[in-house]
């Protein structure tokens, strides 16, 4: 049976210190390194999102929209209401402040 190296706390704590450098050194590689991490990443998130998603049945919504006119007729009045106070604060004429 093989031995195994045991990992020192000083050892691990130099190498995190020492690596900015290491990776400011090799800052091409750094580079592709990151961005091939992102294209597995993206590509990972495309197929949970997308290729997985195409199989689900969308019958899921059996009731259909019903439009309450009533509703309607409310927010229309407000709506109105609230135009009508705007247009009445575009009439009235203010002093400028600024002009002596």
């Amino acid at each position: 049976m093989p031995k195994l190296k045991k990992f020192k706390l000083k050892e691990v704590m130099v190498f995190f210190q020492k690596l900015p450098f290491i990776l400011g050194k090799n800052a091409f590689l750094t580079f592709l390194g990151l961005f091939i991490l992102a294209l597995i990443f993206a590509s990972f998130i495309f197929y949970t999102n997308y290729i997985l998603r195409k199989d689900i049945d969308l019958d899921i919504i059996q009731e259909e929209f019903k439009f309450d006119s009533q509703t309607y007729q409310e927010v229309l009045e407000v709506w109105q209401e609230k135009d009508q106070r705007f247009k009445e604060t575009d009439s009235k004429n203010y002093p400028n402040p600024f002009v002596l």
